[in-house]
């Protein structure tokens, strides 16, 4: 390459620095410098987000976990389309995703018919969440276990290991840092979770309103309130990048 070529594509990736970095450190910049304090519905969001985000989580991990592994492991009819429809949610903007749950979901759905109350509460919360952000898991668990490690698990079978014990014992902590990598950024995903919530459990202080609807909520009334609670879903983020790299440094070992 020329020298005026590496001119060119230094200043394009300057361009997309700045582009990408300068508008949350002028979040940042807005937030230490406005006087808004945060008031209590800040707190009540932010713990209703960790709890639904959380128990999301486990949803996630507890359902999605042998999910990815028969994906990896597995070959049956249908597979494709199982995978078309496990990654379908990263693709649907969040608002169709929400529409999609109400209509399943909501009083009118199959399951009002049943007499089940769930849209507009905090159950309605955590599957919005859960089914935004759960692919993002699959994923990276579902390239995770398709790694091939069978001489460790054929070692551990023939030292009279069962399945369950060799997946507990050799292949869960082969893929344990790419399967705590999936597991951060799935929960962030359901921590920033906007569209299919307030379409599907609405925006109902205390019982729906997470962190991100309470800043659309402040925005309506005070621009630095509204600031001042973006700014904690940012430092979340960061704090889940940063995580996210530090456990793909780690070499997975038994």
């Amino acid at each position: 390459m020329s020298s005026l070529g590496r001119a060119a594509a230094v200043a394009a990736a300057i361009v997309a620095v700045v582009f990408l970095a300068l508008p949350v450190v002028w979040l940042f910049a807005r937030a230490l410098t406005g006087a808004a304090e945060l008031d209590d519905a800040v707190f009540v969001a932010l713990r209703l987000s960790f709890v639904t985000t959380f128990v999301s989580l486990a949803l996630t991990l507890g359902f999605g976990t042998p999910l990815a592994y028969l994906l990896a492991r597995r070959r049956f009819p249908g597979r494709r389309l199982v995978e078309a429809f496990v990654d379908i949610p990263i693709v649907l903007p969040p608002a169709v995703a929400g529409l999609a749950l109400l209509l399943l979901l909501g009083r009118r759905g199959p399951a009002g018919s049943l007499g089940l109350e769930i849209a507009f509460t905090t159950v309605a919360v955590v599957l919005a969440q859960t089914f935004v952000s759960a692919p993002f898991y699959i994923r990276s668990a579902r390239g995770s276990f398709a790694t091939p490690h069978r001489d460790l698990e054929d070692a551990a079978r023939m030292d009279g290991g069962g399945e369950w014990q060799t997946f507990r014992s050799v292949t869960v902590p082969l893929a344990l840092p790419v399967l705590a990598g999936g597991a951060i950024l799935a929960w962030a995903r359901a921590l920033g979770e906007f569209g299919a919530t307030i379409m599907f459990a609405g925006n109902v202080e205390g019982i729906t309103q997470t962190l991100p609807l309470e800043v659309y909520a402040e925005f309506q009334s005070s621009l630095d309130a509204s600031i001042a609670a973006a700014t904690i879903l940012v430092v979340a983020a960061l704090a889940v990048l940063l995580g996210v790299r530090l456990l793909r440094t780690e070499e997975p070992s038994l």
